[in-house]
């Protein structure tokens, strides 16, 4: 077993480690999604997330949140899989799952000093902005990779598209 496997933590875990590092100063950088079918739009988007911090955690939507997200064909991969993908990234040091449909209940448990999402999401649509900036801290928004899309991939897959 990888000892990658670690990193995939519980949401109190995660706390306790938030909590003890922002103790030591260390910036608590905080992002969340699907992350159905790992793609370079992925892990760019994670590399440039951790530059802007020294603790990247990464909250993963659940099988059901995905379901009443994306639909009743998605997830591709069960939420064991996509926590274990995204915890063997180096960039990556904690990934743990939530069940709601937003990360928001996580964000107000949490207080991460930076919260990020991509740039396809408009400032003011970024759920939970509004409780890190109360707290003090930052909202990011990074470049959108394109050329990359989990829906693009399993067209791909599927068939209906040409490469």
């Amino acid at each position: 077993m990888g000892k990658y496997r670690e990193k995939i933590k519980t949401i109190e875990e995660v706390k306790k480690e938030c909590d003890r590092l922002k103790k030591m100063g260390k910036r608590i950088v905080f992002t969340n999604g699907c992350f159905d079918l790992l793609h370079p739009g992925h892990t760019r988007y994670l590399e440039a997330a951790k530059q802007l911090g020294d603790y990247l955690v990464v909250a993963v939507n659940s099988d059901r949140s995905v379901r009443s997200i994306k639909g009743a064909h998605r997830p591709i991969q069960n939420e064991q899989v996509r926590m274990e993908l995204l915890a063997a990234l180096g960039f990556v040091d904690t990934v743990f799952l939530f069940h709601e449909d937003t990360p928001l209940n996580a964000i107000q448990y949490l207080l991460p000093d930076i919260l990020v999402k991509g740039g396809d999401w408009a400032e003011e649509e970024i759920v939970g902005a509004d409780v890190v900036i109360g707290a003090g801290g930052q909202v990011k928004r990074i470049p959108f990779v394109s050329g990359y899309s989990t829906t693009e991939i399993i067209e791909k897959v599927k068939g209906r598209k040409n490469h």
